[in-house]
């Protein structure tokens, strides 16, 4: 195989160190998918809080320790420590960035105790990026390319060809920028601008002026040599849909030949019902009756009967309007009118929260509600469930629907961003594995319930619809592969 090439993956969050959502997920596994394939990838993030070190194998680098580093006219210090991740078979390398002044709390973007952003969250990221820029002239290791994640780390791909333009060792550095989530920008006062101390020139609509804020996730975009989401359709949506695209569709456009959608991948270690070590019964496509099996253990657990003619809908998720639950909370009474049963884990908004405790004691011989985060009852819940609930109003990518279609959990989904890259209607003989409506509403959603439902009592079709599913390969392996072409035409330009 020929040789790959060096890659700096800059993420702001990377499991197991620190975690809010899907973005750590995919800063642990592509990066040790790419190694796979012969590339050399190295990851860097910032180090939040106190972290345990010695179960974490974190180690120091005495050679970068205590690095200076000027910043909107003050001295600060950091210093970079090393640790690995280990898949299966694979691994990386990942660099946590330790300073007192930006990271010495342990929440990610908010104050753990107030639930509130940080006030200097500019400052952290502008640091973070300026740090990370720096280091490579110490680190005795180059990367052909740096792959930035997310408004965090928009500045780079600005910084390398404004600031360090002329930096023989940084200048002639790729970037790709992947937008995970449109909806979060990083729009800050121009004063913010003031303290990258670059010219007010290069403050324009041109180049990261966006409604006279300084966005640095317009910067990523602007600036980066690629751009990427995380599933095919989402990409044309933010750029050819106003609903989706944040206000960002020109900005977009403008670089819609270099804007390319590569769907996420899932863990397939973790997430696969032949070897899942947390369920009670694993099984394949070839043992659907050990599944059940499942879904007994799960109702019989929360007190509620298992009867095989009644089906069971499970949901996992952020309680939050992005993920439909204003539609959820308007059909609950008709949805709990049908013959069906429904387990929903998940933590999010009050007025959401309090409403599934109210609706726990009125439907209490049908409806499970467990409010936080379980990983195990996750696991469970897809291994249990005959269908998933998943009706978003936007999805970059999901993940859900990936790991309900493995576990033969047929989704129902609106036709939207990567649900719609992912599950193909049931009506399809050869690849239907799930339910989908197009307009966010609250009828559709029912109505497409309704279909699931009666379709369910058709074992054949149903156990062909499942099937169709738990073939499909998610594996981060494909989409490492998409990277590659994309790294492959962006150094080829040199």
């Amino acid at each position: 195989m020929a040789k790959g090439y060096n890659v700096l993956f800059v993420t702001s969050e990377v499991l197991p160190y620190s975690k809010t959502g899907g973005l750590a997920d995919v800063s642990n596994s592509l990066p040790q998918a790419l190694n796979s394939l012969s590339n050399e990838v190295r990851i860097i993030t910032p180090k939040y809080g106190q972290l345990d070190e010695r179960r974490l194998q974190i180690h120091e680098i005495k050679r970068l320790k205590d690095i200076n580093l000027e910043m909107a006219g003050k001295k600060y210090k950091y210093s970079i420590k090393s640790s690995f991740i280990h898949g299966k078979n694979t691994k990386a390398q990942i660099y946590l960035l330790e300073n007192q002044d930006f990271f010495k709390n342990k929440g990610i973007y908010q104050n753990i105790k107030t639930k509130k952003d940080f006030p200097n969250n500019d400052e952290r990221y502008m640091f973070f990026c300026k740090a990370v820029l720096e280091v490579l002239e110490i680190l005795q290791w180059k990367p052909d390319i740096i792959h930035c994640n997310d408004w965090q780390t928009g500045l780079i791909p600005f910084f390398i060809k404004t600031m360090y333009k002329n930096n023989p060792h940084i200048s002639d550095i790729k970037t790709v920028f992947t937008i995970h989530n449109l909806a979060y920008q990083g729009n800050f006062p121009k004063t913010t601008f003031k303290k990258t101390e670059l010219p007010d020139e290069l403050f324009n609509d041109n180049t990261v002026k966006f409604h006279d804020k300084f966005s640095f996730l317009k910067a990523g975009i602007k600036f980066a040599d690629k751009v990427t989401t995380v599933s095919q359709k989402y990409a044309e949506e933010i750029r050819t849909n106003k609903e989706y695209s944040c206000g960002m569709e020109d900005v977009l456009n403008d670089r819609r030949k270099d804007l390319v959608g590569i769907l996420n991948g899932i863990d397939n270690t973790v997430w696969n019902p032949s070897f899942d070590k947390v369920i009670d019964y694993r099984y394949t496509y070839q043992e659907i009756p050990l599944k059940y099996e499942n879904k007994r253990e799960l109702l019989e657990k929360h007190k509620l009967v298992y009867n095989e003619n009644i089906p069971l809908i499970g949901i996992i998720s952020r309680l939050v309007d992005q993920k439909g639950f204003d539609l959820i909370l308007d059909a609950f009474d008709d949805i709990m009118k049908e013959k069906l049963q429904m387990i929903i884990l998940g933590t999010g908004d009050e007025k959401y929260q309090k409403f599934l405790m109210k609706m726990k004691k009125k439907y209490n011989d049908k409806l499970i509600i467990h409010l936080g985060f379980d990983e195990d009852l996750a696991h469970k819940i897809e291994a249990g469930s005959d269908m998933y609930l998943m009706p978003s109003k936007f999805e970059p990518c999901g993940l859900n629907q990936m790991y309900s279609l493995k576990y033969g959990t047929v989704p129902i989904v609106r036709n939207t961003g990567g649900l719609s890259d992912t599950v193909t209607n049931y009506k399809d003989p050869k690849k239907g594995n799930g339910f989908l409506f197009d307009k966010y509403d609250s009828k559709e959603m029912v109505k497409t319930i309704r279909t699931a439902l009666e379709v369910y009592q058709d074992k054949k079709t149903w156990y062909n619809i499942m099937k169709n599913g738990m073939a499909l390969d998610f594996s981060w392996n494909i989409s490492a592969k998409k990277y590659m072409e994309l790294f492959k035409q962006i150094c080829n330009k040199k």
